[in-house]
């Protein structure tokens, strides 16, 4: 499966990097092919996903929010439920694992609504690393209890201030940082972007999701689902819920982007929707740009969503036809919000409200037997500030 050799999806990847960073990113693919291979290493994460993370997360049949839209059957696969509250620990605890096999003592990440800058947090202080987390100023206002929790856990919280003060330039911070600390410093990227290793690495953890919703969906419904629709910012929760179908050619894989406030005006964050192929930290995928090639300020009311760039596989699937993307406004997702947690109880985080929201459109494409699982990639304690102020 893919990427081959070279790290590419198709068209898609590569490793676009100083020379400074070559020999980290090779020391990292080759303890990575040797970890996939050594049992003690799986049945480590394993004992660590299931006892410290809270795996398996259930495949909640979501009956009012299905009666709601009056098409189908809607399943949830609830990784709001696991230790720290988002999908973002299947991947840290797997990146942790292999740091501490390359004898690293300290941490980068970056983060945009601080989840997975909670996760590396959270992992950095069981296993006892150093950890830095880099996030733009304008995240840190947005989401100030994440910011609390990964204080309280031990990180230091450096605070970004150039460029649009959101993820894409936490990550080229982080970056930087890599390429000056390489010898004794690990990155966890926290999707499925960047240089080769790490957008096939991050899917492979984080495609425990779609395993365990295959074989659930299989006991509960005896059959697989119809759908498969997920939130995409970087892409790591869609990605780990579509790759374990993606040779099931009757599945039908659906990624929400966030169309922010504006499509038109270039207000939103739709990389796959509105973005043309070029490069942006350190792989070649599609990506928001203007006609000179600058990279454009995403915006979206998700800071998780609000990136200009996105994993090259996800680039692959639409270039191949086996994804379908679309677009979801700040307006819209604050709907999808409100109905979930007033119909199921099951307050959402902002990003997969955008996916939540969708349903209503995709209720047109539903047969009555139609079924549909729904990837609730996190929950919404994080985002109630945000939410309190636009309701």
């Amino acid at each position: 499966m893919l990427p081959n050799k070279r790290g590419y999806f198709g068209d898609f990847g590569g490793k676009f990097v100083p020379e400074t960073l070559m020999a980290a990113l090779n020391q990292l693919e080759l303890e990575y092919k040797k970890a996939k291979k050594d049992k003690k290493f799986r049945v480590e994460l394993n004992y660590y996903l299931r006892e410290y993370a809270g795996r398996p997360t259930i495949l909640y049949p979501a009956r009012n929010l299905s009666q709601v839209i009056g098409r189908g059957k809607i399943y949830l696969k609830r990784e709001d439920l696991l230790h720290t509250g988002a999908h973002k620990i299947n991947n840290t605890l797997g990146q942790v694992l292999l740091a501490k096999r390359m004898k690293k003592s300290r941490i980068i990440a970056e983060t945009g609504a601080g989840q997975h800058g909670v996760a590396t947090a959270t992992v950095a202080a069981m296993f006892g690393l150093k950890c830095e987390v880099y996030m733009g100023s304008e995240d840190i206002q947005r989401q100030r209890l994440n910011v609390i929790r990964m204080k309280l856990l031990g990180a230091k919280v450096v605070p970004v201030e150039t460029g649009s003060k959101t993820l894409k330039d936490a990550t080229t911070q982080a970056i930087r940082d890599w390429v000056t600390n390489v010898k004794d410093t690990h990155y966890i990227i926290g999707s499925v972007v960047g240089p080769h290793p790490y957008p096939a690495m991050v899917r492979d953890f984080q495609s425990v999701i779609g395993k365990e919703a295959r074989q659930q969906i299989l006991k509960l419904e005896g059959r697989l689902p119809d759908y498969l629709v997920a939130c995409v910012g970087g892409g790591s929760n869609s990605i780990g819920i579509f790759y374990p179908f993606f040779n099931d050619k009757k599945v039908k894989f659906i990624g929400i982007e966030a169309a922010g406030t504006a499509l038109k005006e270039g207000k939103h964050a739709a990389t796959l929707v509105k973005g043309h192929t070029g490069i942006l930290h350190g792989t070649k995928s599609d990506l928001l740009q203007d006609k000179f090639g600058q990279v454009d300020i995403a915006h979206s009311i998700a800071a998780g969503l609000d990136y200009p760039g996105v994993g090259p596989e996800h680039s692959y699937y639409k270039k191949i036809g086996r994804a379908q993307y679309f677009a979801v406004t700040d307006k819209q997702a604050m709907e999808g919000f409100k109905l979930l947690s007033q119909v199921e109880g099951i307050i959402p985080a902002l990003e997969p409200s955008h996916a939540i929201y969708y349903l209503k459109i995709l209720k047109n494409r539903l047969k009555k037997n139609s079924i549909v699982i729904l990837c609730l990639s996190g929950r919404g304690d994080k985002d109630v500030d945000i939410v309190s102020k636009l309701i």
